[in-house]
């Protein structure tokens, strides 16, 4: 018999994507408690705002975007992400810092091709999103894990950080609030991990893709764009879906300096050659005109949060590890059963969608991810009689 093709080894290795494993255990649901209620993967619970779907439409239909435009995205959303991002944050990021991508995990993706080559390192902090492991590890970079102190809403330590990082190290990548655990980093431990990268003359970068579900009044989420030298070590990453219950329109954004974004903007050429361009100019108007609107749903989810905290203390038996914007992070009551098997219980027997936290790295078989914002505070409160704190 004629030889086999050869795969790629980096992509065959991995296990499959950990959501639709999950989502098959529904199958054996039978309704018994309800309709499912769906706390796994990260969606807007709620729709777009009405003038953001006109916009949408109009732009859609518009024969003049219908063409090729700038590899960084169209200018003027770039402007306006520019003065957004400096308002937030302070600074002087310029359209041309910004490239507009097809979503955050593209964002990722260019990111990682331009930072790194086969053989380099990036640490990631455990536990982390798995889509960000899995891309790493399909472009031949090594993942080197630094697992963060369950004691406090798994932050790194700097020390950890520190000698995790050596002549092969070209990037410490973060998520904040973070997915999967919820947590957010303080700004002096941003600070931290900044002066350390510009020491050690690598890259900081930073998944603020839940940024505008930070709590009411806590200010910049860091200070890094206000450093002169921001461009050489630090990267951020972007995205519009969840502030604007658009996944689906896929519109991501990464900030970067010149020598790093000229290397990204190769990559993203070669790999799309511009984000989709309606939608760019949907969102111009967007930013100002809905931030009232933006606000609003982050109070929402806040309340959400709430809800879900309320749930989990009266069950008893569950506990939360870490909690915020999305996400809650749970230490399940079933000992030393593991997560995977939890979860496709919690499935197929209640109905409820989670995903476990060995979809996050090695070492997070006790925990369960509840993506919260997902459902509103009456859906969440059903919680207290479907999730079982012993299996019947």
């Amino acid at each position: 018999m004629p030889p086999k093709p050869q795969l790629n080894p980096f992509v065959e290795t991995m296990d499959a994507p950990p959501i639709p494993a999950v989502r098959q255990a529904l199958t054996a649901y039978d309704g018994r408690h309800g309709p499912v209620l769906d706390l796994c993967q990260a969606v807007p619970g709620y729709a777009p705002h009405g003038d953001l779907l006109v916009a949408l439409a109009r732009t859609a239909g518009d024969a003049a975007l219908a063409g090729y435009g700038d590899i960084q995205g169209e200018r003027v959303l770039r402007d306006a992400l520019a003065a957004d991002i400096n308002s937030v944050y302070g600074g002087d990021v310029a359209a041309a810092d910004l490239q507009i991508t097809a979503g955050g995990n593209q964002a990722f993706f260019v990111m990682a091709l331009a930072l790194a080559q086969p053989g380099d390192e990036v640490i990631l902090i455990g536990p982390h999103y798995f889509n960000h492991d899995m891309t790493l590890r399909m472009l031949g970079i090594t993942v080197r894990v630094v697992d963060g102190d369950p004691e406090a809403g798994f932050l790194p330590d700097m020390a950890a950080i520190e000698a995790a990082t050596h002549e092969k190290t070209r990037a410490i990548f973060i998520v904040t609030p973070n997915n999967p655990s919820g947590g957010i980093y303080p700004s002096t431990l941003i600070d931290a991990l900044f002066v350390h990268c510009v020491k050690a003359g690598i890259v900081l970068v930073i998944d603020e893709t839940y940024r505008d579900f930070l709590p009411a009044g806590s200010g910049p989420p860091h200070g890094l764009f206000a450093h002169q030298d921001w461009r050489d070590n630090f990267v951020h990453i972007y995205s519009f879906s969840k502030a604007y219950c658009i996944p689906g329109h896929r519109v991501g954004a990464i900030a970067a300096g010149g020598r790093i974004m000229t290397e990204i903007a190769k990559v993203m050429d070669n790999l799309q050659i511009c984000a989709p361009r309606p939608v760019q100019h949907a969102l111009v108007g967007a930013i100002d005109a809905l931030k009232s609107w933006r606000d609003g749903n982050r109070d929402e989810i806040d309340r959400r949060r709430v809800a879900f905290e309320r749930v989990i203390a009266a069950k008893g038996h569950w506990k939360i590890v870490s909690i915020g914007a999305y996400f809650a992070y749970l230490r399940h009551p079933f000992g030393d059963e593991h997560a995977m098997d939890v979860a496709r219980r919690l499935a197929g027997d209640y109905g409820v969608l989670v995903l476990p936290g060995s979809c996050f790295g090695a070492g997070q078989e006790a925990y369960i991810r509840a993506a919260f914002a997902n459902a509103d505070a009456a859906i969440i409160d059903s919680l207290s009689r479907r999730l079982p704190s012993q299996w019947s």
